[in-house]
């Protein structure tokens, strides 16, 4: 059992995945899959793309960081995706790591810790219940979706 604030979960795998498209030429392959772990849920998002070079995966999460912008094939960001998504797993009392390889493709892996609400730390449930109550709910799946790609949409 994971307690976890869904929506800020669908944002992280939303972004990873909308990365690996952007990264990965037509061909490639992008599989998102979701493990149970010892005492955690792992999702991993794994691509075939560009991949990252090994000097720049220490600041990849860094607020405004961009590997190279030529190679996001003109689908320029804002350098704060990965920092969004850090910010959000540790928000939930995960980790996030990155494998990458140059020229191969990239695997992102969100370890999140499996707990019961019990032993979920008060002033984090409060935390996730204030999000939820600003949220708008009236937002369709597919509206949040075509916000989240609106930056690879002409691939």
């Amino acid at each position: 059992m994971i307690y976890c604030d869904d929506d800020k979960i669908e944002r992280i795998v939303l972004n990873l995945f909308s990365n690996a498209i952007k990264f990965t030429k037509p061909g490639g392959k992008i599989e998102v899959n979701i493990y149970q772990g010892q005492k955690e849920v792992i999702i991993s998002i794994k691509d075939t793309g560009i991949g990252i070079p090994e000097d720049k995966l220490a600041s990849i999460f860094d607020r405004f960081s961009q590997v190279d912008k030529t190679l996001a094939r003109n689908m320029e960001g804002t350098g704060i995706g990965l920092a969004l998504v850090k910010s959000l797993v540790e928000m939930h009392r995960g980790k996030v790591y990155v494998k990458s390889i140059y020229g191969e493709g990239t695997e992102f892996l969100i370890h999140l810790p499996e707990n019961t609400l019990d032993t979920v730390n008060e002033k984090y449930k409060d935390t996730v219940n204030l999000n939820k109550q600003y949220e708008n709910k009236q937002e369709s799946n597919i509206e949040k979706i075509n916000i989240e790609f609106s930056d690879i949409y002409s691939i």
